[in-house]
């Protein structure tokens, strides 16, 4: 990694993980394996902006959001198959993909593993993205992009979210928007902790009225 981190793919370490690796290795990673139109990549960090823009409709916890906005985190070290080629590769490539995910997840304070309805609320979000870069960007037909990603229901994308951008531009506005995310969830936490009754002080309340 640039940040001089080793990352062992097979049993990633948290600690090994930096935002600035994710951001810069995403904004280098096509999507529709480069077959889109524009005179750059689509990428991976937009795509990621993208769905983690559509996930903030549905939710205002931050952490969720900060999950959409990593939910293809490990690509950054394996790339961006196409879906095809997963299959064939099967359970290995899945294996190491989530286990990369948890270590992100940990790396960020999230959940190693996410709520089942924040995973379904990402999945549904991914392919709305992946709906519209798939009419606008890579060629498909609305009715073909239909068959593979469903008929749009909800939400729709920005049309000017899909303009491709040079990759240094992409990086710089996942880390600003990591960096917006992320503050919000050490806010929430620290709002959390304040809530939290003192142990100690609920101990001698409790030998007060024991007392008394």
């Amino acid at each position: 990694m640039l940040s001089g981190r080793r990352l062992d793919l097979l049993d990633p370490s948290p600690l090994d993980i930096e935002i600035g690796d994710i951001a810069h290795g995403l904004a280098r990673v096509a999507r529709w394996n480069g077959q889109t139109i524009g005179d750059h990549a689509f990428s991976v960090a937009q795509h990621s902006l993208i769905v983690e823009a559509i996930v903030a409709k549905e939710t205002d916890d931050p952490r969720w959001r900060l999950a959409a906005l990593l939910h293809d985190g490990p690509e950054y070290v394996i790339g961006d198959m196409i879906s095809p080629f997963k299959a064939i590769l099967g359970g290995d490539y899945k294996s190491v993909e989530a286990r990369l995910q948890r270590a992100i997840h940990i790396r960020f304070g999230l959940p190693s593993d996410l709520p089942e309805t924040v995973t379904k609320a990402i999945k549904a979000a991914d392919r709305l993205s992946a709906h519209a870069e798939a009419v606008t960007l890579a060629g498909f037909t609305p009715d073909e992009a239909n068959t593979f990603f469903g008929r749009p229901k909800r939400h729709r994308v920005n049309p000017a979210d899909l303009a491709p951008l040079p990759a240094k531009d992409a990086q710089a506005r996942f880390l600003e928007r990591f960096a917006a995310i992320d503050g919000e969830c050490l806010q929430a936490a620290r709002r959390a902790s304040e809530t939290i009754p003192n142990r100690d002080a609920l101990a001698e309340t409790d030998l007060r009225a024991q007392e008394g």
